[in-house]
């Protein structure tokens, strides 16, 4: 994963404007990959917050920066839609591949907004349309199909794809009062060796896949894994897996007043 969001994760704190000394709140900061980037964004003189719903992802994080020093670290379980940290005066709130998670992310991105300073900086990382991203839907139907599982609506409200609507993600940002909005769309291709290494991926990871097959005798669900891979071995290439993915980097400014 890091490998693969390396250069959406320097464009998302890039937009942030994260300097040295910047006090940071990253929300749904699940086992703290982007946390590590941010610290080194703001050096020695910084300050970052660590949230998330989960306590097991927060312990994660918590394990995976334990040898981080200079930089304050402060761990908070908290939900995104639910933040309690009105006028900390935040410079800056990141969350990468977090929001589109929340039932209700126009109120997440109130919450982080009133936690900004004025002038402060939201940005945020989220998947785009369905189309733009293949992997995610072939997977998804190709599941559902072996699940006998009739067809899901893509933006269903706390999906993966659900702010990949045109203009969604501009009209909640509007919505939440932020100013300077911007949202642009960009590519993420997962590469890897073969189809069989994002399985395995995928395997241990997409929770939405898991619980749909979850309860088949174990030869359909081998069946099934065997046909999401024959599915998404379309993008083999001369030089390995290549899946296609877009993302949106959405961003904007709280009012200096």
């Amino acid at each position: 994963i890091r490998h693969w969001l390396r250069e959406p994760t320097q464009r998302l704190l890039d937009a942030a404007g994260l300097v040295p000394g910047a006090k940071v709140l990253d929300v749904a900061a699940g086992a703290g990959d982007q946390t590590r980037d941010i610290v080194q964004r703001v050096d020695a003189q910084g300050e970052v917050w660590v949230t998330d719903v989960s306590p097991r992802s927060l312990e994660l994080a918590q394990d995976n920066l334990r040898h981080v020093t200079g930089t304050g670290l402060h761990f908070r379980v908290a939900d995104a839609q639910t933040l309690d940290l009105d006028g900390a005066n935040f410079d800056a709130a990141v969350c990468r591949l977090g929001l589109m998670f929340c039932i209700a992310p126009g109120q997440a991105l109130r919450r982080m907004r009133h936690a900004l300073r004025p002038g402060g900086r939201l940005a945020a990382l989220v998947f785009s349309a369905p189309e733009a991203n293949p992997c995610i839907t072939l997977t998804m139907r190709t599941a559902r199909q072996h699940a006998g599982a009739p067809p899901a609506d893509p933006f269903a409200p706390g999906s993966l794809l659900s702010l990949g609507r045109p203009a969604m993600l501009a009209q909640l940002l509007d919505e939440a009062g932020l100013q300077s909005i911007e949202v642009m769309p960009l590519a993420a291709p997962f590469c890897l060796p073969r189809v069989d290494d994002y399985v395995a991926f995928l395997r241990t990871s997409a929770s939405p896949v898991i619980e749909l097959l979850r309860g088949l005798p174990a030869s359909r669900q081998a069946a099934a894994w065997a046909d999401i891979a024959a599915q998404l071995d379309r993008f083999t290439t001369a030089q390995g897996w290549e899946g296609p993915n877009e993302l949106l980097l959405c961003s904007g400014t709280r009012a200096q007043r």
